[in-house]
This record gives structure tokens, C-alpha cells and sequence, in this order.
């Protein structure tokens, strides 16, 4: 496993290494003389709207990672950075319809980190406060499960320990359920491949499963993605491994902990089925589930997928299919559906300016990029979307924008 995620992590800093000279040129071109919102109408058959909010570090923080924005009950848009803030560990950032950003909580707060640093993943709101996670800090530095109020008031229910009967470095968010949260931890677990836990709301965690329990790792590891709830069971993603020997699986898992395999990738030769699901939280449509892939499909660049009920796998899209990956690549963040019926998505990479793309997919399997993002607008979005009540789209991106630290956007489209 660690060789496995030693690669992925290789490929990433390099692909850093390679943005770092576009986003010199960026600054050299730009500056940082921005206004807080930037509008602009984009070529397509649909009537478009981008605006962008930019993150400032202290304000608002900074470089959202795999987090995938949510509306609260009050309207507002509230999500994480994994750094910036007061601390520079992190933030909860609320941003109003009016488009002004403020800090929920700057983690790193409590000496040594006790109250977590770096958070990921979604944020859930429950009974008026806001739950979620942080993969570092802790009482161990190895991650926290917390809630808070809307007005900031932090309660740290979990710190993570690792070992074997702890999971570690959670990515994801929760999911609540009979009164409980359930949610996944990259690491820790018996056997160090991550874990499946529930939470009570008064902070007692049980491991329900352990990853890399089955021989040569079949069952998969390293969970990154959170977990879907259905009919009484729990839907979610592995970036490694599985039957094939890599490429990561799909399973289910019942609230007592019994985990069944539903799909292993790599199934298929050089993966052309989708591989490393890394970001992507599964939905269900009409009893089937969609998701993402960050790797594999026709060009090794990541797909979107349909996994039947009886587990039958297809690909309705292989990313980079057009000249140039014009279309996007490396799908980090998962699709929603839509009120239209399509799908809607992003890839942290390619598109017309090679930062990244937001697209829309009928069910059919038909992609359109609705937007290219510039640098200038933000660049490299590894959440998902968020629709809002009104039908406009939200999400955030890790770089770009005024300071190169990333921005929230809002997409609205019209027919």
C-alpha cells in the first residue's frame, strides 16, 4: 500500500512543481489587484454567469482541498480550507449570498493543535451546529472528528490515535444516521489501510471495520471519500487495491460493520474501467451509483462511472478525450445530479487553460465543459459542487484567484 501511495503522492508534487511556473507567469501578469467579485460570460449554447470570491488567508483562509461546499439552513454557504486563518492551520469559512466570506474558526487555536489543523472534506450540518473533520492536530496530531456552532464555538468530540483499534487522518466528512455520524479515516485501523467508524454525538467512536482484513488487500484501503447512506446500509470508495491488485473498490457496509466489495477497479486491462477513486463521494440514482475515478478510463485520466445494483460497471466518460484535454482530467471531487437531470462535476486539471474545468454530463453519457477556469478565476477545483436552492452552483478551488491561494465561485445557468 505505501508504495502505492508514495506514486500517487510523487505524481502530485510534481504536477505542483509544474503549476508553480503557471501560476510565476500568473503573478507576473495579473497582479494582485483584483475586486472581490469578478463576473464573466462564457461561450456556450447556455446563458452563463462565473463570479468568484477570493480567499485572502486571514480572512476566509486558504487552498480548499477535497471539500465540497453545503447552504446552511440560514442560507449561507459554509466549507474548509486546509490553511490560512489565524493560524494558518485552517478555517470553517462562511460566505453570505451577498458574497462576503468570514471565519467560522481558525483551527491550531489550543495549544499544540489540540483542537485539529488541516481540515478536509464536507462539512454536515446537524441540530443547528456544523460537524465535520480535521486530518491533522488532535491530542495525538493525527486528526479530529469536531463540531461547532455557526457563532464558533468549538467542541473537539474525537482525536484520532491510530494503532489498531483507532482509525487516523480522516479526509472526509460525515454522514448522519439513527442519530449517530459515520465516516471513513485514510489510516490507522488494525491494520494501518484506514478504517470505518461511527461516532455517538456525545463523542464515543467504534471502528467498524478495518480495510486490508482480506488477503492481498481484496476488500481495498485508504479511504479517502465519505460515505453515502441508503436503505439502512453505507456506500463508499477505496483508492487502493481490491481484487485486481490496485486501482481501489467500491463497497457497502451495514451500520454493524459488515463490509461486502461491491466492484473492484482495474478489472480491466490498463484500467480502461477507472481507477484510484480518490475524492469521489458515490450518489444513487434510481438505484444505481455514480462516481468518479481520478485515474484510468480510455486515456488514464479519470472518469465518471455507473455501478448497477447487480455491479455491473460502466464508464460513461473518459476524461481527456478531446485534443488537448480540452475537456478536463483527474476528477477528484465526485458529480451531483442536478434539478435538469444531468450531472455536474469538476476536474482539478486540463480544460482550455489547463487549470481545471466544471462540466456538465447527461445521463447519456454526452460531456459539455461549461467552464475553463484561468488562474486569474481560480484554478484546480479537487471538491464537488454544490447547487443551491436557487439552482446556482457553488464550489471552491485550491489556487488561483487575487492572491494564488484559491477562491469560492458561483456558476449560474440558464438555458
Amino acid at each position: 500500500m505505501k508504495k502505492s501511495i508514495q506514486r500517487i503522492d510523487t505524481l502530485a508534487i510534481q504536477r505542483r512543481k509544474r503549476d508553480s511556473i503557471k501560476k510565476f507567469s500568473l503573478r507576473k501578469t495579473a497582479g494582485i489587484a483584483f475586486a472581490l467579485w469578478i463576473a464573466a460570460a462564457i461561450a456556450s449554447p447556455a446563458q452563463t454567469t462565473f463570479t468568484t470570491v477570493n480567499f485572502n488567508g486571514s480572512i476566509g483562509g486558504a487552498s480548499p482541498y477535497l471539500t465540497s461546499l453545503i447552504q446552511g439552513a440560514n442560507g449561507n454557504v459554509y466549507g474548509t480550507a486546509t490553511g490560512g486563518g489565524t493560524y494558518d492551520n485552517g478555517t470553517i469559512f462562511q460566505m453570505t449570498p451577498a458574497g462576503v466570506l468570514k471565519n467560522i474558526y481558525s483551527f491550531c487555536f489550543r495549544t499544540n493543535c489540540l483542537d485539529g489543523s488541516d481540515p478536509l472534506g464536507t462539512l454536515l450540518e446537524s441540530g443547528g451546529e456544523l460537524y465535520g473533520a480535521t486530518s491533522g492536530g488532535g491530542a495525538h496530531l493525527e486528526g479530529t472528528i469536531f463540531k461547532t456552532t455557526l457563532a464558533g464555538k468549538m467542541t473537539t468530540l474525537h482525536s484520532f490515535a491510530g494503532g489498531t483499534t483507532d482509525g487516523a487522518y480522516p479526509q472526509a466528512g460525515l454522514v448522519s444516521y439513527n442519530g449517530d455520524f459515520y465516516g471513513t479515516t485514510s489510516r490507522g485501523g488494525a491494520n494501518d489501510d484506514g478504517t470505518v467508524f461511527k461516532i455517538t454525538p456525545g463523542g464515543k467512536l467504534t471502528t467498524l471495520y478495518s480495510f486490508c482484513s482480506q488477503t492481498n488487500c481484496a476488500d481495498g484501503s485508504y479511504p479517502t471519500a465519505g460515505l453515502l447512506q441508503v436503505g439502512g446500509n453505507f456506500y463508499g470508495t477505496t483508492v487502493y487495491y481490491g481484487a485486481h491488485g490496485d486501482g481501489g473498490t467500491i463497497f457497502e457496509i451495514t451500520p454493524e460493520g459488515t463490509l461486502t466489495t461491491l466492484y473492484s477497479f482495474c478489472s480491466q486491462a490498463h484500467c480502461t474501467d477507472g481507477g484510484y477513486p480518490y475524492g469521489s463521494q458515490l450518489i444513487e440514482v434510481g438505484g444505481n451509483l455514480y462516481g468518479t475515478t481520478a485515474y484510468g478510463g480510455g486515456n488514464s485520466e479519470g472518469t465518471v462511472f455507473e455501478l448497477t445494483s447487480g455491479g455491473t460497471l460502466t464508464t460513461l466518460y473518459s476524461f481527456c478525450s478531446q485534443t488537448k484535454c480540452t475537456d478536463g482530467s483527474i476528477p477528484y471531487g465526485g458529480i451531483i445530479q442536478a434539478t435538469d437531470g444531468n450531472f455536474y462535476g469538476t476536474t482539478c486539471c486540463g480544460g482550455a487553460n489547463n487549470w481545471g474545468t466544471v462540466f456538465k454530463l447527461t445521463p447519456g453519457g454526452t460531456l459539455t465543459t461549461v467552464k475553463s477556469f484561468n488562474g486569474v478565476q481560480g484554478g484546480e477545483p479537487f471538491g464537488g459542487l454544490l447547487q443551491a436552492g436557487n439552482g446556482d452552483f457553488f464550489g471552491a478551488t485550491e489556487y488561483g484567484g487575487s492572491r494564488l491561494i484559491g477562491v469560492v465561485f458561483k456558476l449560474s445557468v440558464k438555458d
